[in-house]
């Protein structure tokens, strides 16, 4: 049996070595076609009509066992809170169900929206349940505007309320942001108007 060619050995390790220096060199070439179309993400100004937030706040207190919930409406959108967390325009940022699979002792719960759309929006709390039973449950609630990126939201309602049921609901506010983005404090009204939406298991 003969023996392999050195020469044949080396020349197969030369082909190999110089496709994987071309596949390099044609990696290394589309790296420096692409970095001209790869923009980083640009700053928003505070000129972006897109820009601001309105943010609602609730909070009880922390030694009561208890499930209130904040429900939100901006305007043209479907109501948002436990059972419909997500809308156009705001986000529940987190279903407080008081002491049930909860790390900390804080009874909160908040809402912020994506832009400060005009027209009506409305803010509602809801006792969803009350492990302690102590009434009644008294209910911080504060709305905060942030219409400018470069500065913090700016608190522009606050209230307490008190609900003595379970299953209660309450329209804390109702109010009105114009295209400036500016609140209306003469639109201010508590007028009722349910938002709580039932779970989807509810709805069948």
């Amino acid at each position: 049996m003969q023996g392999l060619d050195p020469l044949d050995e080396d020349a197969g390790g030369t082909v190999f070595r110089d496709v994987i220096l071309l596949a390099l060199m044609g990696f290394v070439a589309l790296v420096i076609l692409m970095l001209p179309h790869i923009h980083p993400p640009q700053a928003k100004t505070s000129d972006d009509p897109l820009l601001g937030n309105v943010v609602v706040e609730i909070r009880w207190p922390d030694e009561i066992d208890a499930d209130v919930d904040l429900w939100v409406q901006a305007p043209g959108d479907k109501p948002v809170g436990f059972s419909n967390r997500g809308g156009l325009y705001f986000d529940l940022l987190r279903d407080d169900l008081g002491s049930f699979q909860d790390i900390t002792s804080a009874n909160m719960e908040m809402a912020y929206s994506r832009g400060v759309p005009a027209g009506e929006y409305i803010v509602n709390v809801h006792m969803y349940r009350n492990e302690t039973e102590t009434w009644p449950v008294p209910v911080s609630v504060l709305v905060s505007l942030k219409t400018d990126i470069s500065k913090a939201a700016t608190p522009v309602l606050r209230t307490r309320i008190e609900l003595v049921r379970i299953d209660e609901e309450e329209t804390v506010y109702r109010f009105t942001i114009d295209r400036d983005g500016n609140l209306d404090y003469g639109s201010i009204s508590h007028i009722f108007k349910k938002l709580r939406l039932p779970p989807a298991s509810e709805r069948l």
